[in-house]
């Protein structure tokens, strides 16, 4: 899984020559954390970098102090002031005279190609985008986020994508240049990224661990389902409390302990109020690895996916493993390191888990799989070095040879 940039004293020098312009937009999750990484990791090797982002995406990330952060409002669905934001975006890129821009997600992809549209030839840098996550299927929300799709295809010199099914629709929708994004998951210090909403943190002890089971549980020993994320419709919790229902009849009955916070916190709350004590809403938390930690079994049950950070610190940990089989979650679990289920099946949802509780020997070769596979994940180096090879690729023309 790993991607290795093997480079000469002529690579580094062109390298640091590069001035990098991140576009990102409201975000409170991996996208975030992901951009937070590649700027950090160009300023510290030499790189100008900086990043163009609503003031609530500021506020939510740390970019570092080698990072020049400029605000540009736009909201995280299309909105009729979009157009200001173009006007915007292409004012910074002309300013910074960035030699190449690297905007994240279809929306901001799509503002930055536009953007760039309107910047004369000859000063215009060329666009890498990186797209995150499948769009909307259905409805009107479904039919812009398509036509967006096909603004960064042609826009675009080179689109990277979170998983294979991502590749392929951005294939179809025209990219010239498409390929994978390597996306690790570095745990970050407290307060410096989230997961899903929720922040992330240090890895987890043995005490750590210890305390956030006796809280969970009450020392009475029943086991742990987490699940971790923002309460949204993408990741499909309202599929993971219906089949919580059909475990109840285990001895000791399982707690379900979601943490995260979000839109559908108390529509969610009002489907699992009949299971009462049976599931409970942590909202946000900052120990994240030490619920993993004392965790029996982590559910992933989205609905859609790019390459969820929660899902490699859940591989991380050992823990034992059941997700929908969708997006980049298949690449990153292969079939031995987790039981994957169809997207939205709640019998086959609650069926793997309760497989998982009940089969000891399944959960110990379940947990073995997933600190294997962990072991073969991108490295933040082997992003932030992938992420440059592109950008030495599509700015070398524009530069100079170096003797």
């Amino acid at each position: 899984m790993r991607a290795r940039v093997d480079e000469g004293p002529a690579d580094e020098r062109r390298a640091a020559r590069v001035k990098v312009a991140f576009v990102l937009g409201t975000t409170a999750g991996g996208t975030g954390r992901h951009v937070q990484m590649l700027a950090a990791g160009c300023a510290a090797r030499g790189l100008q970098a900086e990043v163009f982002t609503p003031g609530e995406t500021q506020r939510e990330f740390a970019f570092g102090s080698g990072v020049t952060v400029r605000t540009v409002q736009f909201a995280d669905r299309p909105r009729l002031r979009d157009g200001w934001a173009v006007l915007q975006l292409r004012r910074l890129i002309n300013r910074s005279a960035a030699d190449t821009v690297h905007a994240h997600g279809l929306r901001g992809g799509a503002l930055a190609a536009i953007a760039l549209a309107l910047i004369l030839p000859g000063r215009r840098p060329p666009l890498v985008v990186t797209v995150h996550n499948a769009p909307p299927a259905a409805g009107l929300t479904g039919a812009v986020y398509r036509v967006l799709e096909q603004i960064v295809a042609r826009g675009a010199a080179a689109v990277l994508c979170v998983s294979g099914d991502l590749e392929e629709r951005m294939r179809r929708a025209g990219a010239r240049d498409v390929g994978r994004a390597l996306v690790p998951s570095a745990v970050t210090p407290p307060g410096a990224g989230r997961i899903g909403g929720v922040p992330a943190s240090g890895a987890a002890d043995s005490g750590a661990a210890e305390m956030v089971r006796k809280e969970l549980t009450g020392g009475t020993g029943r086991p742990v389902i987490l699940a971790v994320g923002r309460l949204a419709e993408q990741k499909g919790f309202a599929s993971l409390i219906e089949a919580a229902r059909r475990w109840q009849d285990l001895d000791p009955a399982p707690l379900l302990a979601i943490a995260g916070a979000g839109p559908l916190a108390g529509s969610l709350a009002a489907r699992a109020a009949p299971l009462g004590p049976a599931v409970r809403f942590l909202g946000l938390r900052r120990d994240v690895p030490a619920l993993l930690a004392a965790a029996d079994l982590f559910a992933l049950p989205s609905r859609w996916e790019g390459q969820p950070l929660i899902l490699q610190e859940a591989l991380a940990a050992g823990c034992p493993i059941v997700a929908s089989r969708v997006g980049g979650i298949p690449d990153l679990t292969g079939e031995d390191a987790a039981l994957l289920v169809l997207p939205g099946d709640v019998d086959a949802l609650a069926a793997a888990i309760r497989r998982v509780l009940t089969d000891s020997a399944l959960a110990q070769r379940l947990a073995a799989a997933a600190r294997e596979r962990a072991r073969a994940l991108p490295s933040a180096d082997d992003a932030i070095e992938a992420a440059l090879a592109v950008y030495r690729r599509l700015t070398s023309a524009r530069t100079p040879a170096v003797p």
